[in-house]
């Protein structure tokens, strides 16, 4: 084994990475009294909450952004926004890295594969936690919700999918992995239960009447959200956002784009004998992280720890050796997607093309196609999961 893979199996250089980048971004922002404006938001989502206050108007505190998320998640926030704010966010930070990291440990990958994909998602991570983002929770309960149906344990896959929908709505896709159940009615009724339990739950310290009306203005804060992500924003970081700005073609409706690669996607279902390979069943999880993505208007920079777990689950499911294409497309995303946002990057270049152009979503959108591809074409041995 050579030095470098040495390092990139490391337990201790590849967890210093993963946690330490993120620990040392938001431990930067305490110091210096620059907490992001994010974490505002999600702690004035919950006294909201409590004082029966609309979520969606201004934030009461330093923060100028909007809330733009379900009552559950102002009323998971509890446990953070109760505590000194220096310690609330450190914690909340930390928390969404332990998510994610116990979420990719517990996939089927080979041998001890979960390290490279820590460490593939280190730099990105620090993004999401410089901007205080919950996207790497959501991230992790798309992964659970794929490694609990696996497990056949549809009840806690349920609840993962439900969590994730009564926060930002992301986390339905994890119903891409509905035929991997072996039980699909327990799975359904498990869906009803949880999605009973999650919509009264915020209700303990609220009441009925104010969270319907809370949902109802939820439905409508994310359809204006939508319409205020496409144009010169720092979102619509997707494959429509870069038809737009590329082409100066503002007129491109969503659906356009989105129904043929919902057909695109729905490709992975075809090949019906695959269902049951460990590595087919990791492609199509692999496609959805990206999907979820790259076809969302709400996506931005910080979001991007969602693909590029998927990105580095992608590469480390590649068959072996893997091939001058796969690698250029795989350093093509460490560059452009996950560094481009940083210092690393020439400021020029991510000013006056990157962000306008919405490239960082380019090598996404290129390893999903070439994702699709693979469902159609890729031969793969008989490694069955476990009996």
């Amino acid at each position: 084994m050579s030095k470098l893979a040495k390092l990139v199996y490391n337990k201790a250089f590849v967890f210093t990475l993963y946690f330490g980048l993120s620990l040392f971004a938001v431990v930067k922002s305490v110091v210096t009294k620059h907490i992001h404006d994010n974490y505002f938001v999600y702690k004035y989502g919950f006294l909201n909450l409590i004082h029966q206050q609309t979520p969606f108007g201004p934030v009461r505190g330093p923060g100028h952004d909007l809330f733009h998320y379900g009552p559950v998640f102002a009323f998971l926030m509890a446990p953070f926004a109760l505590l000194p704010d220096g310690l609330g966010v450190i914690l909340w930070v930390m928390f969404n890295a332990w998510a994610l990291y116990i979420a990719i440990k517990l996939l089927p990958l080979k041998d001890q594969y979960y390290l490279p994909v820590l460490l593939i998602c280190a730099h990105e991570l620090m993004t999401s936690t410089a901007n205080v983002e919950i996207n790497p929770l959501i991230g992790a309960l798309i992964i659970l919700s794929f490694v609990f149906i696996r497990d056949k344990k549809d009840f806690w896959a349920a609840l993962m999918i439900c969590i994730g929908m009564f926060i930002k709505l992301y986390g339905i896709v994890g119903l891409a992995f509905f035929f991997f159940s072996d039980n699909k009615i327990k799975f359904i009724l498990s869906m009803l239960f949880w999605s009973v339990i999650l919509f009264a739950l915020p209700m303990i310290i609220t009441s009925p009447a104010y969270i319907i009306q809370t949902y109802h203005e939820w439905y409508s804060d994310i359809l204006q959200k939508n319409l205020n992500n496409i144009g010169p924003s720092l979102q619509d970081i997707s494959v429509m956002g870069l038809i737009r700005n590329i082409f100066n073609y503002r007129a491109l409706s969503n659906l356009t784009v989105i129904v043929p690669g919902i057909l695109f996607f729905g490709l992975w279902y075809l090949r019906i004998k695959c269902y049951k390979i460990i590595p087919y069943q990791l492609l199509l999880l692999a496609s959805t992280l990206i999907f979820v993505i790259i076809f969302s208007s709400s996506s931005e920079s910080p979001t991007y720890i969602i693909a590029f777990a998927g990105v580095g689950i992608w590469f480390m499911n590649l068959g072996r050796p893997v091939t001058a294409l796969e690698i250029t497309l795989f350093v093509f995303a460490l560059i452009l997607t996950s560094l481009s946002p940083s210092d690393l990057f020439p400021r020029n270049i991510r000013i006056n093309y990157v962000i306008p152009y919405k490239l960082k979503a380019l090598p996404c959108v290129l390893i999903w196609l070439k994702i699709v591809f693979e469902t159609v074409t890729r031969k793969f041995d008989s490694v069955l999961e476990p009996a």
